[in-house]
């Protein structure tokens, strides 16, 4: 199969490299020239210009949101246009539900095929090749792909219809925003009542309750770093797409509505460009403390 890889971000540029070993023909494309000294050494062909990868069978995207992808696919002499049916496009960006929806039924009509195929894992797991894909969409495309993921990633799962992978993205996502909200609330505590730092986090990371986001972020904390994950700014659009299906479905959620505001607090003191962890920082200037290995008051 003839492939195309679109956006060579954080995540992407790795994703295409492992492709270019799958034995694919492939082009990759971004609007940043430099980011194709990667693949200098390879026989993958390098476009500024994504219309350029529009005579392949399947062409996968990795971009920043799904506005982007709307106005790449749909925008004026974008890349729709120039697609023809039986084709797949597999969008391994995070973008919302709804908007997943829409895309796929917009290319349906076109005769091509759309996989929402959002991944979880951070760079480091990008490089390896052991993302994890949940895939909506067509069962018969996503077997079609599966293969070339597999490149990618080593746990690749059909969750369903379209919208279903973005729905099981956002899951996680949220689930992971509380987890850290809940942290950056209870460890400043922990510190105003004169425990060590330290010593909390070994306790929390060897007790019950541990959890990925307490494993990442507390030694990154302890060591006042916060620049190890995604940006706040950036990932906030998960939170938001919780309120819109709370809102829209009738669906309670009470405590994610409490970590949101969390949430928003940290982006409104301007923390953004930090990463999650960085949520602690509105409860440590609140009770005048600091989590890390030298506690002292702010």
């Amino acid at each position: 199969m003839k492939v195309g890889f679109i956006g060579l971000g954080q995540m992407g540029k790795h994703m295409a490299l492992n492709l270019a070993g799958s034995g694919h023909p492939l082009t990759v494309s971004d609007l940043r020239p430099d980011s194709f000294a990667a693949f200098d050494r390879t026989t993958v062909q390098t476009t500024t210009d994504a219309r350029d990868t529009a005579d392949a069978d399947v062409i996968f995207f990795s971009l920043p949101n799904g506005d982007v992808l709307k106005s790449l696919l749909f925008g004026a002499d974008g890349l729709a246009a120039r697609l023809r049916p039986g084709q797949i496009l597999v969008d391994t960006s995070t973008i919302t539900y709804g908007a997943a929806v829409q895309v796929a039924k917009d290319l349906d009509a076109r005769g091509v095929t759309f996989l929402d195929a959002p991944v979880s894992g951070m760079e480091a797991r990008a490089k390896d090749g052991t993302l994890t894909f949940m895939c909506g969409g067509p069962r018969d495309a996503f077997e079609t792909v599966r293969p070339l993921m597999a490149v990618m990633g080593n746990t690749i799962l059909h969750m369903g219809g379209s919208g279903s992978g973005q729905l099981t993205k956002l899951i996680n996502q949220l689930l992971f925003d509380v987890n850290m909200a809940a942290l950056a609330e209870i460890l400043p505590m922990a510190v105003k009542m004169g425990l060590n730092p330290e010593q909390v986090g070994q306790v929390v990371n060897s007790g019950t309750g541990r959890s990925y986001a307490s494993e990442f972020f507390i030694p990154n904390i302890l060591q006042d770093r916060f620049s190890a994950g995604y940006p706040m700014r950036a990932a906030y659009k998960d939170l938001v797409s919780g309120a819109d299906i709370s809102a829209s479905v009738g669906i309670p959620l009470p405590v994610l509505a409490a970590a949101t505001a969390t949430y928003q607090q940290a982006l409104l003191r301007g923390h953004g460009d930090k990463d999650k962890g960085g949520m602690i920082l509105v409860f440590e200037e609140l009770l005048g403390v600091r989590f890390r290995q030298s506690a002292a008051p702010l």
